[in-house]
């Protein structure tokens, strides 16, 4: 049935994970489209702004190497054409270049909020406009001079380079690209269809055909432009979900550690309130259940005097054990260290266990090394480690079974407590339910007595505090093996032997040197 159940738990939970990204796909694309209805050119509203400072931004990186090239092209334009003309229009595209740049710094200095897509978009392309009139103009100036030769190949070489560089500037805004590279396209055509040559009408050709190529090239870096925008704005909408489930799964686990400890705190103090009054009720009760102030004639009564007692001694270990976890995640359990013996130990828990053993008839082996050194540890909570482990292979080992118990040197150079059963073991899936606070084994428990649950909690516990560890091996109807491994720290090392003949002739050396200086 748990199997099952567990299926049926994993099979609505990924259920559940597919509906959720089913909808979180759903709405994000329902905000996409709804985003492209409500702007003008289609894109994303929420990249306007960073487009335009994309664009603002390439403006601003170019405003020193433009007016560089526009002086090496008018620099090169004396050869052909008036020396004042080409000046005036050197100057004339510088300024226009300088208010672009001008324009953009402005743009950038606006704060994001103040912002107008719209305003600022028609002002970019105003400016390329009249940019690329600038440009149209340079191959529209008179001819001063009867030696064209070249003037094709210069005119056509700097139509390609500024259309180049005006798809780079302006790539992510689509009209202003077409501003500022149509008047330069139309210019050169226009120069060159005057020519009324073969040669000149392939030039022109070539002319429309680059324009259009740059402009499916600038169409490619707007969509490249747009996919990378989309991808950070991804990144950081996800980093902002992480950062608010991180920050939410702070507080909760804050809250859970608060209340874990709270309560951990109040089980610890209420030792005595809870303990007195059953204390209370077992004496009574087993005075009433041995009748040690007079016969009872009820046998019921007598029953029901023998229930109170089994019911509350099984309370009062519940309990114990509640408290003794509780003390330990409240960091309150301190432990009384001193040099004990393991295999002293193992006897005494062995010879408590002996009674509830005999009554099953289950046999207690136990083998140990000899020579092994003494630990300094808490006699008490090793005790109680062993006590449980035994109370547990004990319960579940059937009758007629048996237990074995090895003590050894561990090979890190600690010791080791080896607990194995012959009883119906615990699934291995179930190990880590089994290890956990009040976890109990599915088939296990059928056939055993019940349990609270906490024993391996605290043998858990106990066992990290002496810095040791604590492994859990079992099979389905295999039996079950529990061992316990103290470190090499908490054994303690013989001290050599004392010489007392070395002692006695140490002060006569002593003094023979000092009678001697």
């Amino acid at each position: 049935m748990s199997l099952t159940a567990s299926i049926r738990t994993d099979d609505k939970t990924t259920i559940n994970r597919e509906r959720a990204l089913r909808r979180r796909e759903v709405a994000r694309t329902v905000r996409t489209v709804r985003d492209r209805l409500g702007t003008r050119d289609g894109l994303r509203p929420d990249f306007d702004d960073e487009l335009l400072v994309l664009f603002a931004k390439a403006r601003i990186s170019a405003a020193y190497p433009v007016p560089m090239f526009i002086v090496i092209v008018a620099a090169i334009s004396f050869l052909w054409t008036d020396a004042a003309l080409v000046v005036l229009w050197a100057l004339f595209t510088i300024s226009i270049h300088g208010l672009t740049v001008a324009t953009c710094r402005r743009f950038e200095r606006t704060p994001e909020e103040a912002r107008t897509a719209a305003r600022w978009r028609r002002q970019f392309t105003i400016g390329d406009a009249l940019y690329g009139l600038c440009w149209a103009a340079l191959f529209l100036l008179p001819v001063s001079r009867n030696a064209t030769e070249g003037l094709e190949v210069f005119q056509f070489a700097t139509m390609l380079i500024v259309i180049a560089m005006c798809t780079m500037q302006s790539s992510t805004l689509p009209r202003a690209l077409l501003a500022s590279t149509l008047p330069i396209t139309l210019a050169i055509a226009l120069a060159f269809l005057q020519q009324q040559a073969p040669i000149h009408y392939a030039m022109a050709a070539m002319a429309v055909g680059a324009q259009g190529f740059f402009l499916v090239l600038g169409n490619q870096l707007l969509n490249s432009a747009i996919t990378m925008l989309a991808y950070r704005a991804e990144k950081d909408h996800l980093i902002a979900e992480l950062e608010q489930a991180n920050a939410v799964s702070d507080e909760s686990r804050r809250r859970a550690e608060e209340a874990n400890l709270a309560k951990s705190r109040f089980l610890a103090t209420m030792s005595h309130e809870l303990r007195t009054p059953l204390n209370a009720i077992l004496g009574f009760s087993e005075i009433m259940k041995d009748e040690v102030l007079g016969p009872m004639a009820n046998p019921t009564y007598r029953s029901y005097a023998a229930d109170i007692h089994g019911s509350g001694q099984h309370l009062l270990n519940l309990i114990n054990e509640i408290l003794d976890l509780s003390r330990i995640e409240a960091g309150r359990y301190e432990l009384n260290e001193e040099a004990v013996t393991l295999i002293d130990i193992v006897e005494d828990c062995r010879t408590m266990m002996q009674i509830r053993a005999k009554a099953k008839d289950i046999t207690i082996r136990e083998s140990h090394e000899d020579g092994l050194p003494r630990l300094w540890a808490d006699e008490r909570a090793i005790r109680q480690v062993i006590l449980n482990l035994l109370s547990n292979a004990v319960k579940f080992t059937p009758s007629s079974g048996e237990v074995t118990i090895r003590i050894g040197a561990a090979p890190g150079g600690g010791q080791f407590v080896s607990i194995r059963d012959n009883g119906p073991g615990i699934p291995e899936d179930e190990i880590p339910i089994v290890l956990q606070a009040f976890g109990q084994g599915a088939i296990a428990i059928k056939s055993a007595e019940a349990g609270t649950g906490l024993g391996l909690s605290i043998v858990q516990a106990l066992v990290a505090q002496h810095g040791g560890t604590f492994e859990l091996k079992s099979r389905l109807r295999e039996g079950t093996e529990a061992i316990v491994t103290l470190p090499s720290n908490r054994v303690l090392q013989a001290m050599p032997a004392f010489d007392a003949a070395d002692q006695r002739s140490a002060p006569r050396k002593a003094g023979t040197r000092r009678k001697a200086s």
